[in-house]
């Protein structure tokens, strides 16, 4: 347990970031932060970088920028790796993924050159869409890990940084339920030596991670940390993780619509979802193994913030429709479309129709910043294990085992922002307000 207003450890030196996948989220938010360095650019999407919080009444006009009340790392201290099975270099590959306009990639061109990925953890079994052949190569996947640790010593060595943060910014690996080999930490360093097949490469990258002490997030629906053994590590090594798949596009509206039916107690007949998608993430979920991953993360979330359960006559035997088209010509310009089926007043039916032109690593490149900072914020002031409080930035929160998670996006932001309060000893935001009016 936390104390109110703990001791955390300053923000000093250069704070890697560590980048499994050097696609279009990872060259986006790199790109990101360079340009925002040379004021080229704004950090809009950032809560670290432009959002800010309320501290105690409303009449005392005290409302700092986030960071500026907690301390975090600065976008000046941080520097950058990454791993990819495509040997591109970081410009290389943003050009590539055409998200970040040309003319904005050649004023950070040189910095974006000098980041290489190193060669990938690669398995066909759980990416089968994309064979690249920048790959590390291994007996075993102990070996492999070995390697992942191996990169990251030499980067921290070279670049003078004294601290890191690795967040999977890969694809979506195909559904794999959770084997004997994640049900505890000997299970799975032995399962490591034995090279079993049910390790996936986004769990070799976690588990080097973890291993040095380095906070994780995972930016993919994947399984990766959210097993038994991983959880076990991350308690040993006092190091803190988080939740599943960014919460972007159609998922994000999701999560800002829900609650607003609930609140108002309006009846839910059917959610359906398509989306269009012709970037690497689309054309890895082409399959179907890797579409399941994908469609596991985002139906669960309407579920938990309509609750059913309590609210059977509104939302018992609701129909929660998605699909993913792989479709080409749209690159990295999402487009969602959402057809929603409500009832109201002796249930008469309405509808709602969303279509959301988004660009997916345009929403995603401002969480990774995010994740990045928070998740080094929590290792300095002692946080370990599952940070529920960072669920603000997931499809999928973790949580401790039996609890569910919380989906409303607007709890999420007041659990997020009183855990900074509480880390700094300031009361926190209830919203009663009634002292207004005693």
């Amino acid at each position: 347990m936390i104390e109110p207003g703990v001791n955390i450890t300053p923000a000093n030196g250069k704070l890697g970031v560590l980048l499994p996948g050097l696609g279009a989220v990872s060259t986006t938010f790199i790109a990101g932060v360079l340009l925002v360095r040379k004021n080229l650019g704004v950090p809009i999407g950032s809560l670290t970088q432009m959002g800010t919080i309320r501290l105690g009444k409303r009449t005392e006009g005290r409302t700092p920028f986030i960071r500026d009340f907690v301390p975090l790392a600065t976008l000046d201290q941080l520097s950058f790796c990454a791993w990819d099975i495509y040997s591109e270099n970081a410009y290389e590959s943003a050009m590539k993924a055409g998200v970040v306009a040309p003319d904005l990639l050649a004023q950070v061109r040189t910095e974006l050159e000098a980041i290489q990925p190193n060669p990938g953890v690669f398995d066909p079994t759980f990416i089968r869409n994309l064979d690249g052949e920048h790959r590390k190569h291994g007996a075993t996947k102990r070996e492999l890990a070995a390697q992942v640790i191996a990169d990251i010593e030499s980067f921290q060595e070279s670049s003078g940084t004294s601290r890191s943060v690795m967040v999977w910014c890969g694809s979506t690996e195909a559904f794999h339920a959770p084997s004997p080999a994640h049900q505890s930490l000997d299970a799975f360093e032995t399962a490591l030596d034995q090279d079993d097949p049910s390790i996936s490469p986004s769990m070799i990258y976690a588990y080097a991670a973890l291993k040095l002490g380095i906070p994780f997030a995972n930016g993919a629906p994947n399984l990766t940390v959210d097993i038994p053994a991983m959880t076990e590590l991350a308690a040993a090594r006092q190091v803190p993780i988080c939740g599943k798949d960014f919460k972007t596009g159609q998922t994000l509206m999701k999560t800002i619509i829900a609650p607003g039916l609930k609140a108002r107690l309006l009846g839910l007949d059917g959610w359906f979802s398509t989306n269009i998608l012709g970037n690497r993430d689309g054309e890895v979920l082409d399959d179907p193994d890797s579409f399941k991953t994908k469609e596991e993360s985002k139906l669960s979330v309407l579920d938990t913030i309509l609750q059913a359960d309590l609210h059977p006559e509104l939302y018992k035997d609701f129909v929660h429709k998605v699909s993913i088209h792989y479709y080409p010509p749209r690159g990295d310009n999402k487009e969602g479309w959402d057809n929603i089926d409500v009832k109201g007043w002796l249930g008469y039916p309405m509808q709602i129709k969303v279509n959301f032109l988004c660009r997916d690593s345009i929403l995603a490149a401002p969480l990774v910043l995010d994740l990045a900072l928070l998740l080094d914020l929590a290792q300095r002031a002692g946080m370990k294990g599952i940070q529920e409080w960072l669920s603000f930035y997931f499809k999928s929160p973790q949580t401790a085992p039996g609890l569910y998670p919380e989906h409303d996006l607007f709890i999420q932001l007041m659990k997020l922002k009183n855990t900074l309060r509480h880390l700094r000893g300031e009361d926190l935001i209830t919203h009663l307000g009634l002292e207004y009016y005693d």
